[in-house]
């Protein structure tokens, strides 16, 4: 799975990223610091399936911090989009190709008003962060139909004399963004657009390829700078302007603080936490201990979170249903090395045990036999359609 960060030039995608993965990337108020992507490991978090079994966790990827498991995830930050990125203005075209393998995007905007179209500085609260919103999605729209469009009245003559179904056709098309069959007729019913494909015109396909995109690029809008006066105001009208969008209120910098802080045992501290634990206040300065009460003030007791977590976990749950599956044994949850639970898979909606199986191995789907709930100890069919935190444990012919 991949996630990708977009949005314009100095919104924050980079302290966004840095926030989400701790990793070392160059950040700066000016337009285009990011030319190649950055890509990274973040995570998304869960209520851990050991406090069930009355155990602790020993993850062999991503980590477990009192019952909360985090679950690793590839993120990717590309360079900043403008206004006309898919004509290829600002070398919209190469950032926007970066995107084309990510199963969500997460749209980081400069909520505060601070900088323009173009990302440039201007005075806090004098640009309409709105603009932003209709932009960004208008883009990615136009980079579908671009792709779509080109050559269509050629691509449609050739479907239909070599009597290829539409669907089918498309899938092939566009399979570099995930499209699928199914999705392809699934858009073209809820679009209405004509029942002849010979007949879709240029309004028909930009329909058409936003549908697409919608169900390949799904999005979530991370309201960034949400602490810089003015922000909360802006967020409160954006969220009554657009009601169909998820906004969640964001402070990539005071999650970077409080992260570090952590990391060097000053604080205690988790990410999604609503608050924090000082361990050594005499390794803090008096500007450090400001900022500290600044974050808990103006961030944690106002939005409950500084919202990267949030956004992550919005992300993969909500957006693309995806859910969390520990393998075990119902008499054994530990590996050959002792630990505990050590491993656990995201996987996509509607997965069965047969699914789960060959994730875990291609042997163990090819001789699959059946499937167990650890939990309840009931055996389970292949069909069986897997739940959030389920534990299963898989039987296969030796």
């Amino acid at each position: 799975m991949l996630v990708g960060l977009v949005g314009k030039p100095s919104a924050g995608k980079s302290t966004f990223f840095r926030a989400a993965t701790l990793a070392e990337v160059e950040i700066a108020n000016y337009p285009f610091t990011t030319i190649k992507p950055n890509s990274g490991v973040g995570y998304v978090k869960i209520d851990c399936i050991d406090k069930f079994f009355n155990k602790q966790c020993n993850p062999r990827t991503g980590f477990c911090i009192s019952h909360k498991r985090f679950v690793p995830i590839q993120l990717i930050d590309v360079a900043g989009l403008v206004p006309g990125a898919h004509a290829g203005r600002g070398r919209g075209n190469q950032f926007l190709d970066d995107l084309r393998q990510a199963n969500v995007l997460i749209h980081v905007i400069d909520v505060s008003g601070s900088i323009n179209e173009n990302g440039e500085p201007v005075e806090t609260g004098s640009y309409d962060p709105a603009k932003d919103v209709c932009f960004l999605e208008f883009e990615i729209d136009m980079w579908y139909y671009d792709i779509l469009s080109k050559g269509w009245e050629k691509f449609a003559r050739t479907t239909m004399q070599e009597k290829q179904q539409i669907n089918k056709a498309l899938a092939k098309q566009l399979s570099g963004f995930g499209v699928t069959e199914d999705m392809v007729g699934s858009a073209v019913k809820k679009t209405k657009v004509k029942e002849d494909f010979m007949r879709w015109d240029q309004e028909d396909l930009k329909i058409l390829a936003t549908e697409l995109r919608k169900r390949t690029k799904p999005m979530i809008i991370a309201a960034n700078k949400i602490d810089i006066p003015g922000a909360k105001e802006n967020y409160d009208r954006l969220v009554k302007l657009f009601p169909d969008y998820k906004f969640v209120p964001c402070s990539a910098e005071s999650e970077i603080a409080l992260r570090e802080a952590a990391r060097k045992e000053i604080i205690s501290y988790a990410a999604g936490e609503k608050d924090f634990t000082i361990l050594k206040e005499d390794a803090l300065n008096e500007q450090q201990k400001k900022a500290l009460k600044f974050v808990k003030e103006n961030v944690l007791d106002a939005y409950g979170s500084t919202g990267i977590q949030d956004v992550l976990d919005y992300a993969v749950f909500k957006l693309l249903g995806y859910v969390t599956v520990f393998p075990g044994g119902v008499n054994k949850l530990e590996d050959q090395y002792g630990n505990v639970l050590p491993d656990c898979f995201l996987m996509p909606p509607g997965s069965t045990a047969l699914d789960f199986a060959f994730k875990l191995h291609s042997d163990f789907g090819n001789n699959f036999v059946k499937a167990i709930d650890v939990k309840t100890k009931k055996i389970i069919g292949r069909e069986y359609v897997l739940s959030m935190g389920d534990v299963v444990e898989i039987v296969s012919r030796k």
